[in-house]
Parts: C-alpha cells; structure tokens; sequence
C-alpha cells in the first residue's frame, strides 16, 4: 500500500484548497469509525487549535487542516482562545486545527464558542444537489473566554478565503 498520498494528506490539509471539503471530513471519520469498529453516526468532531509551528508528524486520529482565517475576531495565542480583533484588523489567520473524530457521548463540553466555517466571506449560500450548502461548511469549537452570546452578536466566523 502506497503511504505516501495518505500521509501527506493527513498530515497537514489546506483546508481551504478542498473542493467538498463535506466529503474529506466524512473520510475523516470513515477512517476512524473502521480503524475502532464505530458506528460513524456516533462521531461528533473535537477541535483544538494548536501551537503556532509546523508539524512533521500526522496525528494518529483525526487531521490536521490548516489555512482558516478569523472574521471580526483573532485568534489570542498567548492564551488559546479566541478574542477581540486588533484595531482596524478585519481578519486574523488561525494556527493549524487538529480535527479529532470523538463519540458523541466522549465529547467534553467546555467554555467555547461554536463557530461557523464559510468558504468564503459572503457568509451565504445555496442548498447543492448534495443537499450541502455551497458555503458553509460546518460548525467548529474555539476555545473562549468570554459568552458565546458576544461572538454570535460580533458575527464571528471561520473563512477559508479572503476577497483580497
């Protein structure tokens, strides 16, 4: 078997450079529900935002993606949460994101916001013959200090592209 396509790919995805990027998180957890025998509508995604830095190494689960930008918020890297932009800063980049397949019921529930991931900044779509929307991909779990309710009123969301 040719390891070299599938670790490179799991290694470290740009994200955004997906065309249905629906269809490679469901390989994500495809290849998790058969590696432990796990009904795959058990598995919920966990996410944690990682240290600035490159990665050499695949996780043993899950992928890294890397490639997502912040929309009306930045990314606090001294503290690992999400916080308020930066003055006349729209967009901030967001470190590599280690999506982790987890059973629903294994899934910790922490102070977090629960984020939308856009393709693109129109933050719209329309429904496809996939029944997926053209933008939006899926929700995604940041860390936060500060109430959920702040950052939805803030209209804080993932972007995989700029418009510049």
């Amino acid at each position: 078997q040719s390891t070299w396509a599938t670790a490179a790919l799991l290694l470290h995805s740009g994200f955004p450079g997906f065309f249905f990027t629906q269809a490679f998180l469901t390989g994500v957890q495809q290849n998790y529900a058969r590696k432990y025998t796990i009904p795959i509508d058990l598995l919920v995604f966990d996410f944690e935002v990682l240290e600035d830095k490159e990665y050499k190494i695949a996780p043993d689960d899950g992928a890294y993606i890397d490639g997502l930008f912040v929309d009306g918020a930045r990314w606090n890297r001294e503290k690992g949460v999400i916080a308020e932009s930066f003055p006349k800063a729209l967009q901030d980049t967001i470190p590599v994101i280690w999506i982790k397949p987890i059973k629903r019921d294994d899934l910790v529930s922490r102070p977090s916001y629960n984020c939308p991931v856009y393709k693109t900044s129109e933050r719209r779509g329309t429904l496809s013959t996939t029944g997926h929307s053209t933008n939006f991909v899926l929700w995604m779990t940041l860390p936060s200090d500060i109430d959920e309710d702040h950052w939805i009123l803030r209209g804080v969301a993932l972007i995989c592209q700029l418009d510049n």
